[in-house]
């Protein structure tokens, strides 16, 4: 519809001027004169952009991803706008103005475009796969079809909410054993390097016999003086190695099965692994995807190819009409106990609710595991640098003893 100005007058001959919309100039003349009066001009009005439409239209440079805490908010704050009665175009461009320039908010541009021109809000989402996962999509998809697109955004956010706080409760628990290990390396070098040179200086002056640990300290020492490249280069080539052999399929397996087989920590990897499962499979049947599309969205978000592995092993057998429980046994991926939940699930109808109960519970185990790590990890770090601090000190003195029990 276009705005069209004109003047008139009225039946008693008195001129005026107004405006009113319609589709072509003659519409508008229609209109006038279905109100009682005589148009005597009509031109279309120039539509003038605002300078905050224009602004909002225009894309910035943008690079990276997108903050999995603001994809969160948007969902979360979507549901709510959706649930309230809003068209979903609408409430598209109400969030997209609230976000700072960046990648989600060029990608809620696009989608909201593409939504006012017919797509559907899944379709649109899909063009961006870098922000709208291979699940979002989906989910979105299955609210599009049973009408209940805020309920799945809902249950999406909640999803998010729970698997964010699973990654932070592990980064957590990795953060200060990391940290202590960093800094006494740290110390350690330096004594190696500045201290002990000195006290080779001194023995070697003194020209006496030195005991084996003191040898091997010393040696030790000199080994990281004139190869003092080594400490900074090897974890350089360590971490580009593993990256590489990460690229190839058979390798990531590998990676992934040491990750899962580690001491303390594998046990927190495998429950995590097993939670994230079993929320996300159980979240996508709640929302009404079907079990195969459902099963290969898993396994593309799994994480872990030893668990995505197990899971294709499960599509294949839901194909041939066969139960999940028993390939996902067979696995060895999991234990009896989720097994067992799994079957009663499937014979009850309620996979979706095990499924999500066993999420629950695994969480809590994993809460229990990091816990329990860090409680070992503390006495393990502390005995493991005093036992090094000593050998240290007692290898140094161990000369100087000789000595002062000689004279």
């Amino acid at each position: 519809m276009a705005v069209f100005a004109y003047t008139a007058v009225d039946a008693k001959g008195q001129e005026f001027k107004s405006e009113v919309e319609a589709a072509s100039p003659d519409e508008a003349v229609t209109k006038i004169r279905g109100m009682g009066y005589f148009p005597t001009l009509v031109k279309a009005k120039e539509r003038r952009v605002s300078a905050d439409a224009v602004q909002r239209k225009s894309k910035s440079a943008s690079f990276g991803g997108v903050s999995k805490k603001h994809l969160t908010t948007f969902t979360r704050q979507m549901a709510i706008l959706i649930n309230a009665g809003l068209p979903v175009v609408r409430s598209i461009k109400i969030l997209e103005g609230q976000l700072k320039a960046g990648v989600l908010k060029n990608a809620l541009m696009d989608v909201g475009d593409d939504v006012e021109g017919g797509s559907s809000l899944s379709e649109a989402m899909s063009k961006h796969p870098k922000v709208f996962d291979k699940l979002y999509v989906n989910m979105v998809k299955a609210g599009e079809a049973g009408g209940v697109l805020d309920t799945i955004l809902e249950r999406l956010a909640d999803f998010r909410e729970k698997t964010q706080k699973l990654k932070k409760q592990i980064v957590a628990a990795m953060l200060y054993p990391s940290f202590v290990i960093s800094a006494a390396v740290l110390i350690l070098i330096i004594i190696m390097i500045v201290v002990i040179p000195q006290f080779k200086a001194m023995f070697e002056e003194l020209g006496i016999e030195l005991p084996i640990a003191t040898k091997i300290l010393l040696g030790t020492a000199t080994m990281l003086l004139n190869h003092w490249y080594l400490i900074m280069f090897t974890p350089i080539v360590a971490a580009i190695a593993i990256k590489l052999i990460g690229l190839n399929k058979s390798g990531r397996y590998a990676l992934d099965l040491v990750k899962l087989k580690m001491p303390l920590v594998g046990i927190i990897i495998s429950k995590a692994t097993v939670s994230r499962f079993a929320r996300t499979l159980g979240t996508l049947i709640t929302s009404g995807v079907p079990i195969l599309e459902a099963l290969s969205i898993v396994q593309d978000a799994s994480g872990n190819a030893v668990m995505a592995r197990a899971i294709n092993r499960v599509h294949g057998s839901i194909r041939e009409g066969e139960s999940i429980a028993q390939p996902l046994g067979q696995s060895g991926v999991v234990d009896d106990m989720v097994v067992n939940m799994i079957d009663v699930g499937e014979e009850t109808g309620e996979l979706d609710k095990m499924l999500l109960k066993v999420a629950d519970v695994y969480d809590d185990d994993v809460d229990t595991a990091v816990s329990g790590m860090m409680s070992l990890l503390e006495p393990m770090l502390i005995i493991g640098l005093g036992g090094v601090v000593g050998f240290i000190v007692i290898a140094l003195y161990m000369p100087l003893i000789e000595i002062m029990s000689s004279m």
